[in-house]
């Protein structure tokens, strides 16, 4: 039953996104770092995941997915969209989900996370992609997103589902490189809240 409502779910939202109006911006510096081989950490807020999840869609995309009962569902969804998943958690970068991160990175691989994941505060950007991104070089490229009209769940973030013909304008932000050491980090946290909140201001422009 439950793999049966995941194949509904699946066909629904991708018969749903067809009807969106999707804008692209600012996707170029990405491209050059991926044509580069450079591994590459995508961060985007907990609310916004769904459109840009569906606009991205990347065979190369690992999803840091918290291990939590809900971080099951996601896990599903993302893989018959596409993706591979790690499963871990963005607040404490768990043993488990620190090592598989470090491991794809070093490979020139590319990971997507939540850095307010999984369960808030919504908008607050932890350190966790910012540590992985300073252990492995990787770097930090933050994805704003708007949506002209939606559904949004009575969950912690207000999490964001476009409506039918809905405009979805999805913004990619600067790579941030995150310096060594201790200040490094804290100055790499500060720097990926302020990119996500440029990031989903041109999104809303």
């Amino acid at each position: 039953m439950r793999s049966a409502a995941y194949l509904v779910m699946r066909s629904v939202l991708r018969l749903l996104a067809r009807t969106w109006r999707v804008e692209v911006v600012g996707v170029h510096e990405y491209t050059r770092l991926r044509r580069e081989n450079s591994s590459v950490i995508l961060a985007t807020w907990h609310a916004t995941l769904l459109p840009v999840l569906l606009n991205h869609g990347s065979k190369d995309t690992s999803l840091l997915v918290s291990s939590h009962r809900d971080g099951g569902y996601l896990v599903a969804a993302a893989q018959q969209w596409g993706y591979r998943s790690i499963r871990g958690s963005s607040t404490r970068l768990g043993v488990r989900g620190a090592l598989g991160m470090l491991r794809t990175l070093r490979d020139g691989g590319e990971v997507g996370i939540t850095p307010d994941g999984p369960r808030g505060p919504a908008r607050v950007a932890k350190p966790g992609a910012v540590f992985a991104a300073q252990k492995s070089g990787a770097c930090l490229v933050p994805i704003g997103a708007f949506v002209s009209k939606c559904w949004r769940l009575r969950s912690w973030d207000g999490f964001v589902v476009p409506r039918p013909f809905a405009r979805v304008r999805i913004v990619y932000g600067d790579p941030i490189a995150i310096p060594h050491g201790r200040k490094g980090l804290q100055q790499g946290v500060r720097q990926l809240q302020w990119g996500l909140e440029c990031a989903n201001r041109r999104a809303t422009c």
